[in-house]
């Protein structure tokens, strides 16, 4: 079982110029704004810090990269589908996620993050495509599982499973900060890809 014991920023990125050297296995998490990215990399590093968790979504505008254990790196991407976001600034964004996932030497895989309660958004699709165009598409977590119950969790799951094309050897993680569920879960993942490089 993967235990993290360190965990700091290293970087924060517009452009590759800024990327730390590619000396180190990453595995990125990708999602829309609100989805509750930061609070999971609080709560899977136990840092309620090292990532802002900010009131207002799209605050993550920029690639920042997690140094963890000096063994691996976490990579949080910036959030997608913020509707106050200038068209510019959403063509930057495309860019500069699409320069990381097609270059970026030492990524392993992203993992993508979905609200449980609702369907993917057309933007949820979107990027799950885009993962799999890469050959980078991970486990799907599923955030916010404290909101839903059992029954209805495990009926959204086959419904985001189905609607996003997630094959049937994928892991669908749900996770809830608030009842620390899915941690260990994706902790596990995250080690077996480590295990096999």
């Amino acid at each position: 079982m993967l235990v993290i014991r360190k965990a700091e920023i290293e970087a924060v990125a517009v452009k590759p110029a800024q990327y730390p050297a590619p000396d180190l296995p990453e595995i990125a998490f990708a999602g829309r704004s609100n989805v509750g990215k930061s609070t999971l990399l609080n709560l899977l590093t136990g840092r309620n810090k090292l990532a802002k968790v900010s009131s207002s979504p799209g605050k993550t505008r920029t690639i920042n990269f997690y140094r963890i254990n000096d063994a691996f790196r976490i990579v949080d991407l910036p959030g997608y589908g913020y509707a106050k976001v200038s068209k510019s600034e959403s063509e930057k964004w495309g860019k500069m996620m699409e320069e990381f996932l097609e270059n970026r030497e030492p990524l392993r895989t992203v993992f993508q993050l979905v609200d449980i309660r609702h369907d993917p958004t057309a933007q949820d699709v979107q990027m799950y495509e885009y993962l799999k165009y890469y050959d980078l598409d991970g486990p799907v977590i599923m955030t916010k599982a404290d909101k839903v119950s059992r029954a209805q969790a495990n009926k959204n799951a086959a419904s985001i499973r189905k609607k996003l094309g997630v094959r049937s050897d994928v892991p669908m993680i749900a996770v809830s900060s608030l009842k620390y569920t899915g941690k260990d879960e994706i902790l596990d993942v995250i080690d077996k890809i480590l295990v096999q490089l």
